[in-house]
């Protein structure tokens, strides 16, 4: 192994491991030692795709690197994350965090003890529109989310809530400066035994309301997040990574001395918000500073979707016709 060059391995290389897996096979300084699946039909072909070395179990390759993904199904990251951790390796560990916040908790501080990268992959937060949307607001007053898939049978191991609502409480909770006052959430399941469509009104301490909407069972594909404010309103199509700005031109009045509206568009699509992720982990292993995405906040958007679920199961299981 060349020690000039940062050693890093995906654990978990179903879908979703195997693009980290492509992306760190194209950062510069960056050695891929290896790849870990338990299934080994699976492992070998992605090792010999991509020209690595396959393992069956993540711990015979921790003596071998410095930083990992680890995509493994949630139910199992808490016990691969400890042993990962416990080697002093820094960890991009796939979202959810956990399912539960102890053990969230555990993580978090397991890292802080041994001044370790711990970042949560929470890919949207490297979306460009989302990226240039933060540097536009200006106490925002309602927002409004939609995530629509359509069914897949990835990522049953959770519900519609950790599955795909979770990335836009992430982005919601990291730009309204307040604390959650009220939740009022209402969901069901569909095709499956867990919950495949939600809804959830979330009110802030400073009075901001949000409102996410997030289906796995949709017709169609949509992920937006629209964002109302006192000078403007923005729509961040995360899908299309496209941004679109309604705002008042003071300086522009019709015949009546009314201020006229403008509307501007911007278009990302040559981003690749994965690559700028993995980049970014990279990046603060290297320089040793702290991840856009932190295990603080992967705990606290698990935290408001704990609670969304729970109020889900505890009020919302059965729909009786009032009339």
């Amino acid at each position: 192994m060349k020690q000039d060059k940062l050693r890093v391995a995906v654990i978990g290389v179903g879908h979703l491991g195997e693009y980290h897996v492509q992306k760190y096979k194209g950062i510069p300084g960056v050695e891929l030692v290896g790849v870990v699946d338990v299934d080994a039909d699976r492992v070998n072909e992605i090792a010999q795709r991509y020209d690595t070395k396959p393992y069956g179990d993540h711990r015979n390759i921790l003596d071998r690197v410095d930083a990992v993904s680890l995509a493994v199904t949630t139910e199992m990251h808490f016990e691969v994350a400890k042993d990962i951790l416990k080697k002093g390796i820094h960890m991009l560990i796939e979202k959810p965090i956990t399912y539960d916040l102890r053990e969230a908790d555990t993580l978090i501080s397991m890292a802080r003890q041994r001044d370790l990268v711990l970042q949560v992959g929470l890919i949207e937060r490297f979306n460009p529109a989302i990226v240039e949307m933060e540097r536009m607001l200006n106490s925002p007053v309602f927002i409004e989310s939609h995530r629509m898939n359509l069914f897949t049978k990835r990522g049953l191991d959770v519900d519609v809530v950790l599955d795909l609502m979770i990335h836009d409480l992430d982005i919601i909770l990291h730009i309204v400066p307040s604390e959650v006052k009220e939740i009022h959430a209402v969901g069901m399941p569909v095709i499956t035994d867990k919950t495949d469509i939600a809804n959830v009104r979330l009110i802030f301490e400073n009075g901001t309301a949000a409102n996410l909407t997030a289906s796995r069972v949709s017709g169609k594909m949509l992920r937006k997040i629209r964002v109302f404010q006192p000078d403007a309103y923005i729509s961040a199509d995360c899908g299309k990574r496209q941004l679109t700005v309604i705002s008042l031109d003071p300086e522009k009045k019709d015949s009546d001395d009314f201020p006229q509206v403008g509307t501007s568009k911007e278009k990302y699509s040559e981003s690749d918000p994965l690559n700028d992720e993995i980049s970014s982990f990279i990046s603060a292993v290297t320089n040793g500073s702290d991840p856009v995405v932190t295990g603080e906040d992967g705990r606290n958007a698990l935290r408001v979707a704990l609670n969304i679920i729970d109020q889900i199961e505890g009020g919302c299981k059965n729909f009786r016709p009032t009339f």
